[in-house]
């Protein structure tokens, strides 16, 4: 069976940093990003250095090379949020279901419809959604990943 885990992260260098031992853990297709695209916002405030993790992901630089997640992103305008950057296998979901928001999306990923609306509110605040869809006998490595790096509310989904 497999499984999702997701983690809300507050600060692009940490989710950065959380993507990169990720793959370096083997995942690589299996990671999915979602962020409030900030290219029409303020970059000032932001952790990587005069760009936002939209203008990352539009080129390549994707919180630091992951450039197969590249291959999937997107831009999304999701009622309610606004522009958003979608990453990786959830870009193509939410595509589909765009009118229906983020938390109609994530039904398919096991994910309740509750708290895909708290996952809504959290992309709101500016906070950064990293999760990995996979085997239930890796989704503890991926699990552990994002909590050693201080991902909060970190939860598996059965799917």
């Amino acid at each position: 069976m497999n499984k999702t885990v997701v983690g809300i992260f507050e600060a692009e260098n940490i989710a950065k940093e959380a993507i990169e031992d990720l793959r370096s853990a083997g995942f690589e297709r299996e990671i999915s990003l979602l962020a409030k695209d900030q290219r029409s916002g303020d970059s000032d405030s932001d952790s990587m250095g005069g760009g936002s993790i939209a203008d990352g992901i539009a080129t390549g630089g994707v919180l630091g090379g992951i450039g197969g997640l590249a291959l999937g992103a997107g831009a999304l305008v999701m009622p309610g949020l606004g522009p958003l950057i979608a990453a990786g296998p959830i870009a193509g979901m939410l595509s589909g279901v765009a009118g229906g928001g983020v938390a109609g999306g994530l039904v398919d990923w096991g994910i309740p419809e509750e708290e895909g609306r708290r996952y809504e509110e959290e992309i709101k605040q500016d906070n950064i959604i990293v999760a990995v869809s996979s085997s239930e006998s890796n989704i503890d490595e991926a699990e552990n990943i994002l909590k050693n790096h201080g991902a909060s509310e970190v939860k598996v989904h059965d799917r």
